[in-house]
């Protein structure tokens, strides 16, 4: 595998990882034959969709990581999942991380192995949150539950400039918008946020007339469109996305996805409205990898490398971090429609 730099330095700095593997390639192949006509062809609504949770009940058969312990949490609406290396953490960070799985499915059983990596390899609490999805709560109720398990991160020991907020797909929305969310209301600004192949834009159109909404071998873009609007409960709105909004003074991001993904899209342009705003953004491109490949981090090298590559930026970032509080809180910040 070799790296290729490019964008234009500082925030904005984009990274081109070259080669793949016969693994990533059994994975791609799999993601289009199995994975992508069940997502196109499955019901979003009726009998069949309440079958969605299994997703994640089936996943509970999954062997758990040795080196880790796991302690079960109860918020007020929303449960999760702590875990920490077995000797107790080396750091006083920690992970605040957010499944993806479109606002309907997955959930602490689906996404617990990356969870447990990213605790063991960086020493720190990982807590993983099941936040409200679809039927069972729209957009501003996922938000509500991310902000919520935020304070009791900080509650519980962990300083808020200490904590990193990550996820994958639409956990990567949340996490770009949970941060916005607590800069606005005043809270001292997280250490980082991670976002793996984040779902940023509910506005389908620039996606659709991408050339990988013919090369994704994951996500069918036409479904995208139906999804955002029962997130959102009608026709999203530009201040629905997170790559509208005010994106000052958020903390230093690290965006990865598969180059031929939908969703690279999103990621390039939130690259690149963190470059107008002046946050330092690193936005990480794959060649030959699915949709939230890191999360699969057992099935190939290249997955494998993706997580380091995040423990190496959580540590770094985690290790600067120093309290800054944001001034005042915010409303109405956003870019006009």
């Amino acid at each position: 595998m070799t790296k290729v730099p490019g964008g234009r330095g500082g925030a904005g700095m984009i990274e081109h990882h070259i080669g793949t593997s016969r693994r990533a390639g059994a994975v791609h192949i799999a993601a289009k034959v199995v994975i992508r006509p069940t997502l196109k062809y499955y019901p979003l609504r009726g009998p069949a969709a309440r079958l969605m949770p299994l997703v994640d009940h089936g996943a509970r058969v999954l062997p758990r990581l040795s080196g880790t312990v796991h302690r079960s949490v109860e918020g007020r609406t929303w449960c999760g999942e702590l875990v920490t290396p077995i000797d107790g953490p080396t750091s006083n960070g920690a992970i605040l991380y957010l499944h993806g799985g479109a606002f309907l499915l997955c959930g602490l059983n689906t996404h617990r192995r990356i969870v447990e990596r990213l605790a063991k390899e960086t020493g720190m609490s990982v807590l993983s949150v099941a936040y409200r999805q679809l039927p069972h709560g729209r957009l501003w109720d996922s938000l509500a539950d991310c902000e919520d398990a935020h304070r009791w991160l900080v509650r519980n020991g962990h300083p808020a400039h200490r904590i990193v907020l990550a996820g994958d797909s639409a956990g990567g929305h949340l996490a770009f918008a949970t941060a916005i969310r607590l800069r606005d209301a005043g809270h001292p600004r997280p250490a980082a946020i991670v976002g793996i192949s984040p779902w940023l834009d509910f506005d389908h159109t620039a996606k659709w007339k991408h050339h990988n909404v013919r090369r994704d071998a994951y996500i069918p873009a036409r479904r995208l469109r139906r999804v955002a609007k029962m997130v959102v409960g009608g026709a999203p709105q530009p201040h629905h996305s997170p790559v509208n909004a005010d994106l000052t003074d958020l903390p230093p991001s690290l965006i990865m996805c598969g180059e031929s993904e939908v969703l690279r899209v999103d990621a390039e342009l939130m690259n690149d409205r963190l470059e107008e705003a002046g946050v330092p953004c690193a936005l990480s491109l794959w060649e030959g990898q699915v949709h939230a490949f890191p999360v699969l981090s057992e099935l190939s090298p290249q997955s494998r490398e993706a997580v380091d590559l995040i423990v190496s930026f959580v540590n770094t970032t985690v290790a600067a971090a120093v309290p800054v509080r944001s001034v005042g809180a915010r409303v109405g910040h956003g870019r006009a429609s």
